[in-house]
C-alpha cells in the first residue's frame, strides 16, 4: 500500500510539474526560431511546415492564424528600443521606414491579443493611409491624448503590443535578409 501511494504521489508531482511548465511555455510565447531586430521580434517559421511544437500548441490554444511564409512576416514589439514595456499611459513614437513590402500594417493589441479599445475605434495604420515625410519616413504617435499627424490612441491601456506585418516582403529568416533589415524605432517620449 505504501508503494502504491508513493507511486501515485510521484506521478501526481510529475504531472503537475510537466503540465505547469507546459502551460507556462504556452502562455508566455516560448516559441523557437525567433529573431530580433531592435525591439521587434519575429517567428518566421510559425506559418510554415517547420513550425515547432510549442508554437503549434500556442496557435491551437489561442486560435490565432499565423502568416504563411509566402504571405509575409509579422514582427511584435512589447518594449521600446531601450527595453521599457510599452505603456498606454505614456507617449511613444514609432518612426523611420519599413523594409521593402508591397503592403504593411501596424496594429495595437493588448497582451492577450485583442485590439485595444479607444474612443476613435482606431487600432492601426496601413501603408496606404500613413502620412509620410518628404524622405519617405513616417512618425506615428502612440499616446492616450490627441496628437497631430499620425496618432494611434492607446486608450490608456496599462500594457500593449505593437504588431508590424509586412506583406509580400523579401524579409525572412530563410532569405537571410532579416538580420540586416532596418525596422522603425520605438521611443518613449513622455511618461507620467
Amino acid at each position: 500500500m505504501r508503494l502504491l501511494l508513493g507511486l501515485l504521489l510521484a506521478f501526481g508531482v510529475a504531472a503537475v510539474i510537466g503540465l505547469g511548465t507546459t502551460l507556462l511555455a504556452l502562455s508566455h510565447g516560448m516559441a523557437f526560431g525567433a529573431f530580433t531586430i531592435g525591439a521587434w521580434t519575429a517567428w518566421p517559421r510559425t506559418g510554415t511546415a517547420e513550425i515547432d511544437p510549442y508554437a503549434r500548441a500556442v496557435i491551437a490554444r489561442t486560435g490565432e492564424l499565423p502568416m504563411g511564409s509566402g504571405d509575409g512576416i509579422a514582427f511584435l514589439a512589447r518594449t521600446d528600443d531601450k527595453g521599457w514595456a510599452l505603456d498606454g499611459r505614456c507617449d511613444v513614437v514609432v518612426s523611420g521606414t519599413t523594409p521593402q513590402a508591397r503592403f504593411w500594417t501596424i496594429t495595437l493589441y493588448d497582451p492577450e491579443g485583442r485590439l485595444v479599445g479607444n474612443s476613435l475605434n482606431r487600432q492601426g495604420f496601413t501603408s496606404q493611409e500613413i502620412v509620410r515625410n518628404a524622405d519617405g519616413s513616417f512618425s506615428i504617435a502612440v499616446a492616450p491624448r490627441t496628437r497631430a499627424g499620425n496618432w494611434l490612441p492607446s486608450g490608456g491601456a496599462e500594457r500593449y503590443v505593437l504588431v508590424l506585418r509586412l506583406y509580400d516582403s523579401p524579409v525572412s529568416l530563410a532569405s537571410k535578409t532579416g538580420r540586416e533589415t532596418v525596422l522603425p524605432s520605438i521611443e518613449r517620449k513622455d511618461c507620467p
